[in-house]
């Protein structure tokens, strides 16, 4: 998908998924990559101006839940449980009792993101997926085992703790490409990185007593409804503590 030869595949994809070619910078498309991980022209994804809220870093379909010991991710064909998912016992126990964002990207969506919120961002942490073809004969109806591979960072931020926003790529295609690394400071709104060939997830984590999600998509995820939000869209409100 990063050869020239691939670019003939734009115009049907494009087509067949109903993508506004007019609401892009397709000027320096030369692959389909180039066009999957495209640009949004300026204004047509605005930051909302609220800042006692918390904004979608990305479009999607999302779910929110609350952070349990028990709490289960089916995330790409892997499950995962918070400290499975963090490989990370101490931040997971930290987060017990806040809400899980978890935006589902499909083809059609603009896969560009932001960061949710601004704050200390710590070194990302890589976490590699594997791809196992071995079928137990005790789990015989499931055909493989999986786990993604994800990225994450864990953003230290004023108004709402430590939270993390994690990117989980597609098993064999979807390729993560974030911006920065390092350390240091991030300001909400501010790209992050893309996702390329593939559907994609993003995850976001908030600790307990910080953020209330808006009533309709509370009410969507407790009938197991994902709810259509697009970048910096406003998905919840902080918790004022006085």
């Amino acid at each position: 998908m990063d050869s020239g030869v691939s670019a003939i595949f734009i115009k049907p994809f494009a087509r067949k998924n109903g993508i506004r070619m007019e609401d892009y910078i397709l000027d320096d498309i030369r692959s389909f990559n180039d066009f999957f991980c495209r640009r949004i022209k300026s204004g047509l994804r605005p930051i909302s101006p609220d800042e006692d809220t918390v904004i979608a870093p990305c479009d999607g379909l999302l779910k929110v839940s609350r952070i349990t010991n028990r709490t289960v991710l089916n995330v790409k064909q892997s499950r995962f449980s918070i400290r499975t998912l963090l490989r990370d016992k101490k931040l997971a126990d930290s987060l017990e009792g806040g809400y899980c964002l978890v935006y589902r990207l499909c083809v059609n969506h603009y896969h560009r993101y932001v960061y949710f919120t601004d704050g200390f961002k710590f070194p990302d942490r890589k976490i590699n997926g594997f791809y196992h073809t071995v079928r137990p004969v005790a789990l015989e109806e499931i055909p493989v085992f999986t786990e993604n591979s994800r990225q994450y960072s864990v953003i230290d931020s004023d108004k709402l703790g430590k939270c993390v926003q994690m990117e989980v790529g597609a098993m064999m295609v979807g390729r993560i490409a974030n911006e920065k690394h390092s350390a240091g400071r991030v300001i909400r709104g501010m790209e992050k990185g893309h996702f390329e060939f593939g559907g994609s997830t993003i995850i976001v984590l908030i600790p307990k007593g910080k953020f209330n999600p808006r009533a309709d998509i509370l009410e969507n995820s407790r009938k197991g409804i994902e709810t259509s939000v697009k970048l910096g869209e406003a998905v919840g409100k902080l918790i004022q503590n006085n």
